[in-house]
């Protein structure tokens, strides 16, 4: 099932155009995304921290509730589901346990950040990530445990670095996220539609996510 998911996630991001995926935080409203014809959609660690403990999204959810609230979602819904691991939860050896444990939970997909611990939401300032070195380590982490499961989960590298350094640090992390085999890309906080064409022309073979929000503000 698992598997069938992760193939479907991959037609989408392989077809042409903008593919929308609203966030979700228990199986209830994945159910209302399912339901409204969505293709696919997302675990919002955001909505997920709030919904579950009533707190802001500073690092304080751990994985095995995410995990916990993320097989909920899956289980409950025939579409794909992307789940937020936020930073992986530690090194890279963590990082290996936590992408097992959402193939496991049966996610299509996940989104994989360079946020230090704690994190920071990303929709605030003053975040910071790691070094280059250990950003590109946690992603060859994350494929490591993709092939040792025998798995074909999605694996979407984020980066928050245009907010913490610069778009040119949030461009070259791109680039090497694509270049040690992330299936898609994310800049989080890109500040204007030109820095979203730059950061579309870095490998331009690979899909890009962008996340919107509405009168959050």
């Amino acid at each position: 099932m698992q598997k069938q998911r992760a193939q479907a996630l991959r037609r989408i991001l392989e077809s042409p155009g903008v593919f929308q995926g609203p966030a979700c935080f228990n199986a209830l409203s994945a159910k209302l995304v399912e339901k409204a014809g969505f293709q696919y959609c997302f675990t919002s660690g955001f909505s997920i921290s709030a919904a579950r403990l009533g707190l802001p999204d500073v690092g304080l959810i751990s994985y095995g509730e995410m995990l916990d609230q993320g097989y909920n979602i899956t289980q409950a819904v025939s579409i794909p589901v992307i789940g937020d691991v936020d930073n992986g939860y530690g090194n890279e050896m963590n990082v290996k346990r936590t992408v097992k444990g959402f193939i496991q939970a049966g996610f299509a997909g996940i989104l994989l950040e360079d946020q230090v611990s704690p994190k920071a939401c990303g929709h605030t300032r003053g975040r910071k990530v790691v070094s280059r070195e250990e950003a590109v380590m946690r992603i060859k982490a994350a494929l490591d445990a993709r092939e040792e499961s025998g798995s074909d989960i999605v694996i979407i590298a984020r980066t928050d670095s245009r907010q913490a350094i610069s778009l040119e640090e949030a461009l070259w992390r791109s680039r090497a996220f694509a270049d040690v085999g992330a299936d898609a890309l994310f800049v989080d906080a890109l500040a204007s539609v030109e820095e979203m064409k730059a950061f579309c022309e870095i490998a331009p073979q690979l899909p890009k996510m962008a996340n919107m929000l509405e009168g959050l503000f």
